[in-house]
């Protein structure tokens, strides 16, 4: 290579920001230009050599030269942040955002989450450790009731009721024959009677993801049921009236209210435990998310039994008689009972006087329902009327009538509200929210009596109970077209049951969270300790000025009484024994003495020369004494 071809290379890469030393010459502008051209994405910092033959000497770099480049990229970072930033503030949430935020206020508990470039307002901690744990536990409840939101663009099902096509069409008048056309063959599938008019009436219950039965005859028959594909799991007779059924935590154990106490069988028919505590029982309730079985009998006691740990965790008694009504909230788990006085009490574990008292009836309380946001109660009484109410404020809010007084409620997971009176089965739309004027849908079955009615889970069927067996009927619009598998999942596997139980186990709650405000978990009380001692000790001031004026605290009022002690008869007596001096008296008096006088010569006399000028006061303070 001639002299000018080296300095023609050596200009060419000074021109672009590097130097070559006299031994790196020797490249050929082939090479260079290869290597620029591979490099020619990654910038001069980021570039790196490949062998020390390839590393540049010292003395030719020139650190000059990529200073202005390096800070000329950094002041077009920092302006393109700048803008940036500026375009993030101006952000508002899109309308997809604002329709998710409408949507995530019944997944909140007194938190709303934010959206977009909003910031959620910051909580002030004392404790500077604490704050950022806070601040992050609040923006993680706020992301999962973000998802929660989102979650529902997913479900594509949607409820569906039966429409009248004209005004002088009614929906009642349509039959299950009829339906039974316009419906594919797997719904009509479900409408089916079970003729078992030996060991009726039949009580029923179905488990929470509906998907299994569990059927009980007054006259001791029982049977288990996948009643979707319709294989019989297990039957048998115990040979001992059956008051009540009812399923426990899945489809593996049933407890049953017989003649004289209450038992647990397996899915086998294998009888598991003998509760002897609930003796009697009339009436069954579970609560799955604290493992408790509740029973109600003719001794009129309400019974809380763990079913973990085989110990009575409460056991209470109103003292109203025998009763055969109760049910549990599946909102707050507190268990409502109905008496034959025609009064609803609230109960819980954990505390020995009800939390609520209702009135609802005149006469004695046939049956109750309650549906599963925990605000909406319905009532049936011997007098024939079908009460709603609103459990919020305990007031009434419409109140039906039927024919003869129903033996059985129930309401839908869509709010549908059914009641089973003599043979017929009635069913009401939107009758919790406003007052109806006609039914939805009811059935007529000749000669029989319903005695229990049930909506099916996640479907539009209704099952009931009656004394000739059990019949299901299709009811559009009843159950809940969407269904979370984490909660209850109709076509689990025998590996997501067994993972499912013991997650309820893990998560099992305390008795003492059971309140009629169960949202009181996890409150803080913002005030402090002296701001809170001041306003109770207000409290207390406005409450005795109000006794005051209300003439409590009266002179002639406020007697000190010592439970007959001071009474005329009492008084003289002791005046009596005061007057009387005997032997006994006078020994008494005498030992007082000598040992008066005792006292007084153990104590020290003190010298003359002690007493000082102020001795004198001496004696007179003895002589006093």
């Amino acid at each position: 290579m001639s002299v000018t071809d080296k300095l023609a290379l050596r200009m060419h890469t000074e021109a672009e920001g590097g130097s070559f030393s006299k031994g790196n010459v020797s490249h050929t502008a082939r090479q260079e230009d290869a290597d620029h051209t591979n490099n020619a994405d990654d910038s001069d910092d980021e570039r790196a050599p490949r062998t020390l033959r390839d590393a540049p000497a010292k003395s030719d770099r020139t650190p000059s030269a990529k200073m202005p480049k390096q800070r000329d990229n950094k002041k077009r970072s920092k302006s393109s942040n700048k803008d940036e930033d500026s375009k993030k503030k101006k952000r508002e949430p899109d309308a997809i955002e604002k329709e998710i935020l409408a949507k995530s206020e019944k997944y909140q508990r007194g938190l709303k989450p934010t959206m977009g470039d909003e910031k959620p307002a910051a909580i002030k901690v004392r404790s500077k450790k604490a704050q950022p744990k806070i601040e992050h536990e609040k923006r993680r409840r706020e992301i999962a009731i973000i998802d929660a939101a989102r979650s529902e663009m997913l479900l594509t099902e949607q409820a569906g009721y039966l429409e009248a096509e004209g005004e002088m069409e009614r929906t009642y008048k349509v039959t299950q024959d009829q339906l039974a056309d316009s419906l594919d063959i797997n719904s009509r599938a479900k409408i089916f009677d079970l003729k078992l008019e030996e060991f009726g009436p039949y009580v029923m219950d179905y488990t929470t993801n509906g998907r299994h039965l569990l059927l009980g005859g007054r006259k001791g028959h029982l049977a288990t049921i996948d009643w979707r594909s319709g294989r019989l799991g297990a039957e048998f007779h115990v040979r001992e009236t059956i008051r009540d059924v009812c399923w426990l935590h899945n489809e593996n154990l049933f407890a049953v209210a017989q003649k004289k106490y209450a038992y647990i069988y397996d899915h086998s028919g294998a009888e598991v435990h003998c509760l002897q505590k609930h003796v009697e029982p009339t009436a069954l309730g579970f609560l799955p998310f604290h493992f408790l079985l509740a029973s109600t009998g003719m001794t009129g006691r309400l019974m809380y039994q763990d079913v973990t740990e085989g110990r009575i965790i409460g056991e209470h008694k109103p003292g109203y008689g025998p009763n055969h009504v109760l049910k549990v909230n599946p909102y707050n788990a507190v268990v409502h009972m109905g008496h034959g006085n025609g009064i609803v009490t609230m109960w819980s574990p954990r505390q020995s006087q009800p939390l609520a008292k209702m009135l609802c009836h005149k006469g004695p309380v046939q049956a109750m329902a309650i549906d599963r946001s925990g605000t909406y109660m319905a009532t049936s009484g011997l007098d024939g009327s079908l009460k709603i109410w609103d459990i919020r404020n305990f007031k009434a809010l419409h109140e039906y009538s039927t024919m003869r007084p129903a033996q059985s409620l129930d309401i839908s997971q869509r709010g549908l509200l059914a009641a089973g009176w003599g043979a017929n089965v009635t069913v009401w739309k939107d009758a919790l929210v406003t007052k109806v004027d006609a039914p939805y849908m009811k059935r007529l079955l000749p000669s029989t009596t319903v005695s229990d009615v049930r909506f099916v889970p996640y479907d539009d069927v209704l099952g009931y109970g009656h004394s000739s067996g059990l019949s299901s009927i299709v009811i559009p619009g009843a159950g809940e077209p969407n269904f979370d598998a984490y909660v209850a999942n109709p076509f689990e596997t025998t590996k997501q049951r067994q993972e499912a139980e013991v997650k309820q186990l893990l998560d099992k709650l305390a008795p003492e969270t059971i309140q009629l405000d169960p949202t009181f978990i996890g409150r803080l009380d913002p005030r402090s300790r002296d701001q809170r001692q001041l306003e109770l000790l207000e409290e207390k001031r406005d409450q005795y000025a109000k006794d005051k004026a209300g003439g409590k605290y009266l002179d002639n009022e406020v007697k000190n009484k010592m439970k007959g002690r001071n009474s005329s008869a009492k008084r003289f007596a002791r005046k009596r024994l005061n007057n009387i001096i005997d032997l006994k008296k006078l020994n008494e008096i005498e030992s007082a003495k000598k040992k008066q006088q005792e006292s007084e010569a153990k104590r020290r006399k003190i010298p003359e020369s002690e007493k000082g000028a102020l001795g004198r006061f001496y004696d007179e303070k003895r002589s006093t004494a």
